[in-house]
Parts: C-alpha cells; structure tokens; sequence
C-alpha cells in the first residue's frame, strides 16, 4: 500500500475491505510522506520491519527484487489525486498490478499514459468506483442490458453531500484541506470529486457513453479556490438527454447519491443510502421493490447475487461493495497467476478505461462551465 497510514481516512477503508474476503495479505508499505508516521503505522499493522518503507521508490524497488514466492502481487495507492500517476507507472513499470483511487490520476495526460502502460504490459489495473459494487447496481446493470426497458430515454443522477458547507480547509479539516487545493486535488472540487462518481454510475448501468455537456460550477462558501457545486446537462451516444448534479455544500446531507433511468417500456430508482432496494417502474404494470440477497438467485442476475454475501434481510452496505471490487480484482488476478480463465462476474470492475473517462469528464465538464457555449462536444 502507498499511503493509508493512521493519519488518512480512506486507507483504512481499504484495508478492511481488502480482508473482507481472505484473499489478499497486506505484505508491505510506504504508509507515509511522514517518516515517523510511516514507520508506526506499519507496526500498527503488524508489517515485518524491513518491509515498512519510508517511500513508494525504495518499497517497489526492493519488493521487485525479492523471490516470487515472498514478492507482492499487486500495489494499492490510496494517496491523494496529485500523488496518483507516479506510483502507479512505477508498479506498472516494475511487473506489478494496480489497485487505485479515484479519480485516476491529476491529469487526463497522466491517465493515458498510464493506459498506455497497462496495454503495453499486459497488467491489470482496478480503479475503485465504489458504487459499482453493490449489488443492485449490478442488477440495475443488468435488465437494462437485457433491454426490459427497451432504449434509455432519461438519465438522472444526483450526488449531494453537506460536510463542505463551511470552509472547512481553513478549520483545520484535513480532508477538506486537499480536496479543496488544486495543486493537491485537481482542476475541480465538487464534480472532480463526486461528480465522476455519479458520472460513472450513469454510464455503469446504461451502458451508454457521454457525448456532451452543459455545465455551471459554482462555488458558494467565500474563500473556496475550487468549485462545491455544479449542474451538468448531459448528451449520450444513444440521443439519450441527463441531468448531472454534484454538490458539497447541501447542508444536512450525507452521501445521497441516487439515480433514475428511464426506458420506453419502464425505469429504476437506486439510492445509496437505501443499497439493498431497487425499484422498478413499469408503463403498465404497478412498480416493483427487489432486494438484493444471496438467496434470490431465481431472481436476480448472477451478476446480482455473486456480489451478495448474505441473505435477503440482511443488509449490506459500503463496505461490502467496496469488498466486492477488490474480491473480483483478486479472484481475476488469482485466475491469471494460475493460468485459468475468470468468469465475466469476476472480471466486473472499474478498470483504465474508466479512469480514462473519469478524467475526461473533469476536463469536459470544467471546460463547459467556462464556455458561453451551451454545448460541448465530448473530447478524450
């Protein structure tokens, strides 16, 4: 792991999920840009001492150097956006695997380059879109490429969050700190941020791609560098129309993320906040309620119900979705190393190409904004 020490939020998230399943040992890490941190986290967590570095360069080096039998498998880089690319080409250049962050990279520059990598090297490379994970997600995914609802007509995604709505960097929030500095997160706050994670989950489930946008990005606390706020209009490559809004500045909000898809025959309506339930709308038929469960396999896509772990009435939440992108990196991984070939429900996980459009749409989206344009053609 790069990053994560006990200092940071996120890189404990990983490692619980990581565990989650029993496939995956954490061997090793530069936890740290703090030497002290970096060295106390890595016996908080047990590592053996000479394999706690005090920076990603001398932890690939030396762990590419050692016995395939006692060498890492794959590298997880849970740093902030601007310390994305370079740990992660060193990996892809050094023979190992990457787990990453989102949004993949500082730049769109970095993002290709780092695709180009992984097609030159034949490596897998996970990028951890959390919300892809759930299993009504996967579900969603599923009867919309079924066609049950004949062609998406309408997208709405949403993703409001409070915890921005006073200026929090300036409080002594760390987390607020970097995420609101461009040098350290990016051309963009809010839409960098969230906004790619309710993009994504819109082309997750459709399918479809974006092919334009309409944007207005604002910032609405005083004293904000980047935007806490934005609206996108949406074109995808279907015809399809969508309405995009990210905002941390909606007071009171947790994590709403929420999304509606609408066909010629019917539509859905998932929520984050309400994982386990997906409601299905129909032109002629009352509405449905499925609920996710591991028992339910004559009822939902394999897809579905690989990615429950129990059964229905028991709830399942971020974690576990968060688990089950890294339970099908490995399994797919584990596949590869032993020469096998994963089933199409191990292989369903962000990868470079959604990283790819991550940052595409970061750029898109800001460039609108700043354009008196109303459209703005799609550009990768």
């Amino acid at each position: 792991m790069v990053g994560g020490g006990k200092d940071a939020f996120i890189g404990a998230i990983h490692r619980i999920v990581a565990n989650m399943d029993g496939l995956i040992e954490l061997s090793c890490g530069a936890l740290s840009i703090n030497p002290e941190i970096a060295v106390d986290s890595g016996r908080s967590l047990f590592l053996n001492e000479d394999r706690i570095y005090l920076n990603f360069e001398e932890m690939i080096k030396k762990e590419s150097q050692l016995p395939a039998e006692k060498r890492i498998d794959f590298i997880t880089i849970v740093t902030p956006n601007f310390a994305h690319f370079a740990p992660a080409m060193m990996a892809l250049e050094h023979g190992f695997h990457v787990v990453i962050e989102k949004p993949i990279a500082f730049t769109l520059d970095e993002a290709k380059k780092l695709k180009a990598k992984v097609e030159e090297t034949g490596l897998l490379l996970c990028l951890t879109h959390t919300y892809s994970g759930y299993p009504m997600v996967k579900q969603a995914r599923a009867m919309v490429k079924e066609g049950v609802f004949g062609k998406v007509r309408k997208v709405w995604v949403e993703y409001p969050q409070g915890w921005l709505s006073k200026l929090s960097e300036r409080e002594g929030n760390a987390q607020a700190a970097w995420r609101t500095d461009p040098k350290k997160s990016g051309k963009s706050g809010s839409m960098g941020d969230i906004g790619t994670h309710a993009a994504h989950l819109a082309e997750y489930i459709t399918g479809l791609q974006i092919t334009k946008v309409c944007a207005d990005l604002n910032v609405l606390v005083d004293g904000r560098a980047l935007d806490d706020d934005g609206n996108v209009l949406l074109r995808f490559n279907n015809g399809a129309p969508g309405v995009l809004m990210a905002s941390q500045v909606a007071a009171g909000e947790e994590n709403a993320l929420k999304i509606r898809i609408y066909g010629e025959k019917g539509g859905l309506e998932w929520a984050q906040q309400e994982p386990n339930t997906l409601l299905v709308k129909w032109q002629d038929a009352p509405a449905q309620i499925l609920r996710a469960g591991s028992n339910y396999g004559d009822r939902l896509s394999s897809f579905a119900t690989k990615n429950c772990r129990t059964p229905g009435g028991h709830p399942e939440g971020y974690l576990e979705a968060f688990a089950n992108i890294y339970r099908n990196f490995a399994l797919t991984l584990s596949a590869r190393i032993d020469g096998t070939e994963a089933p199409a429900e191990n292989l369903d996980f962000p990868s470079v190409a959604d990283g790819i459009r991550g940052m595409a749409f970061i750029d898109n989206v800001v460039a609108s904004a700043a354009s008196a344009l109303k459209w703005t053609d799609y550009v990768i």
